[in-house]
């Protein structure tokens, strides 16, 4: 399938299963895969829709989907060894999508072995679309985007973990609490809305779509021991930056703060 093709994909299966459920959700629509862990029907038939479609186009990728590995993890197990996957987040920011808020996408990554080639994100309500290929750059429509941090010594980050958010990294500014929806993060960031991202660990649906975007305007994203993104692991902590010299500085201070 071409890039455009995909996008078109996640943009049908959104306004067939996914919109006619936003602030609409039934009874019984809603359900716990684990305490706190939400699940919509709209998440479990938009996957089953943009898999099927995919395994259509590609019938010898791995699909990766988040509510398929909820049953069985072996597709996710089985993404270390593969030649060509794709990661499948149907309803990213599911908990966001229940309570109402438009701040939530729907994501697809492209994968060769380690390495993600193409992503994108889709954010229905908010109708942005973005996109990016590996030595193509980053889109959001037709405007090529170009992370711009605001400062490389006192960089703005924010969390995931509401714990954390208020306390800082060394000697770095108080970190905020992110977006809840890493369809929305990645983009903020590409955008420059903040300079850094922390998350605890890494699930590639969530994060393999964002990376790309990320690295392909301009920034990066680590684990806390400086190594580069893997999208077959799931170890974090995870560091997503805007530049490099963002990247090395909240790096220096997540090492300061280890060693105290």
């Amino acid at each position: 399938m071409e890039t455009d093709d995909v996008l078109t994909l996640l943009q049908d299966v959104a306004a067939a299963v996914v919109q006619p459920r936003f602030r609409a959700l039934a009874d019984g629509e809603v359900m716990e895969k684990n305490p706190g862990d939400l699940v919509t029907v709209a998440d479990r038939e938009s996957e089953v829709e943009i898999t099927r479609a995919l395994r259509a186009a590609y019938p010898d990728a791995l699909m990766v989907g988040e509510e398929a590995v909820s049953a069985d993890r072996a597709a996710l197990d089985a993404a270390a060894s593969a030649d060509h996957w794709f990661a499948i987040d149907p309803v990213d920011g599911t908990r966001n999508f229940v309570h109402g808020s438009e701040d939530y996408a729907v994501m697809v990554a492209e994968m060769r072995a380690h390495e993600v080639v193409r992503s994108w994100i889709w954010q229905p309500e908010h109708k942005r679309a973005y996109v990016a290929e590996r030595g193509a750059g980053a889109w959001c429509g037709d405007r090529r985007l170009e992370a711009t941090p605001r400062s490389e010594s006192e960089p703005r980050g924010r969390t995931s973990k509401r714990a954390r958010v208020g306390t800082t990294v060394g000697t770095l500014p108080p970190l905020e609490l992110t977006w809840l929806s890493c369809g929305i993060d990645y983009p903020k960031l590409a955008e420059s809305d903040c300079d850094y991202l922390l998350y605890n660990s890494a699930l590639p649906w969530d994060h393999a779509a964002g990376t790309l975007l990320v690295s392909e305007a301009s920034g990066t994203t680590r684990y806390d021991d400086g190594t580069p993104y893997d999208p077959t692991s799931t170890r974090g902590p995870l560091l997503v930056a805007g530049s490099d010299g963002v990247c090395g500085t909240v790096l220096a201070a997540l090492d300061e703060a280890s060693a105290e």
